[in-house]
């Protein structure tokens, strides 16, 4: 079935109805579209506020599963994390004189160096990125030009997919353990030499690592399980038992030392903040993919987007 048009309209006339009929729809999608900028500002904000310091901060409980090689607290206020007593129990690091365990303490000393999760900083500038798209989209050019809206659209999609793939815990923003180890000093006393503490966020959690190390020296044969010929009998007469982590068998370059992990322990806590921000986030990136393709549609591209 066709439809037809009565009286019939020649086609120079109908060609001009139906491009007055898409600027007349294009004129109101993007009148929509400020409002709809200005509902996602909203959020942001939401989403900016939740990662901002506040006065107590959150405090998160650390513990290892089903042992006692890890337990403890810190507090994280903003992008820092301010507060922090951890308890270690671990074969590899054994507890000063008098003590059943190892302390690591975060330094409240004024000169003490700031302990940073660089993925939060990398969210929040993201998020600060956003709202200035928002704001020039809004009153920095003209709100009625199609092709300026979606590129600024377009930055604004970039900029949430950077602060959600931060939070995933998949971004270059996510350094190494062995290329960006912690100020020893940032710790009361001071992190042993051959400990590393790796802080990170990973789906929306923070994430702690703690490996205990030792040199590594290239004449050394390495074994099934990445210990020494000599390891592996003492590990059969009783002694240490072979590391069975996933990083057993490799070796890093830590602190200009050729090192590799006798022991890793890995814990996660939950932050309430972050996983509300994940979520805000994710709402309203798919916000903004549905508005581009209803402009995209509107201008006529026929655009294939993530």
């Amino acid at each position: 079935m066709s439809t037809a048009i009565w009286p019939p309209v020649d086609e120079d006339r109908l060609a001009q109805e139906q491009a007055a009929s898409q600027a007349r729809e294009l004129e109101w999608l993007l009148a929509q579209l400020r409002e709809t900028l200005q509902s996602l500002k909203a959020g942001l904000d939401e989403c900016a506020a939740l990662l901002a310091p506040s006065e107590n901060g959150s405090t998160l409980v650390l513990t290892s599963v089903r042992s006692e090689s890890l337990k403890g607290l810190i507090t994280r206020i903003g992008t820092r994390i301010t507060k922090g007593n951890i308890k270690l129990r671990l074969a590899s690091l054994p507890p000063p004189k008098g003590s059943l365990t190892w302390d690591l303490v975060i330094s409240s000393a004024p000169h003490a160096p700031t302990l940073v999760v660089p993925q939060l900083t990398s969210v929040r500038t993201s998020i600060n990125s956003c709202l200035d798209a928002i704001d020039v989209a809004t009153w920095g050019g003209d709100a009625t030009n199609a092709q300026f809206v979606s590129g600024q659209l377009q930055l604004l999609h970039d900029h949430i997919i950077e602060a959600q793939a931060a939070l995933r815990g998949h971004s270059p923003v996510q350094p190494s353990w062995w290329d960006n180890p912690v100020d020893e000093n940032t710790f009361d006393p001071p992190l042993p030499a051959n400990v590393s503490f790796h802080l990170f966020v990973f789906d929306a959690a923070l994430v702690l690592e703690i490996r205990t190390l030792e040199p590594h020296h290239a004449g050394d044969s390495g074994s099934l399980t990445g210990f020494s010929i000599r390891n592996t009998f003492a590990s059969a007469l009783g002694g240490t038992r072979a590391p069975t982590h996933d990083e057993a068998d490799r070796t890093f370059t830590y602190k200009n030392r050729e090192v590799r992990v006798k022991e890793k322990i890995r814990v996660e806590s939950q932050d309430p903040a972050l996983i509300s921000a994940s979520a805000k986030l994710n709402a309203l990136g798919h916000t903004v993919m549905l508005s581009r393709k209803a402009l995209n549609i509107v201008m006529g591209r026929d655009e294939q987007m993530d």
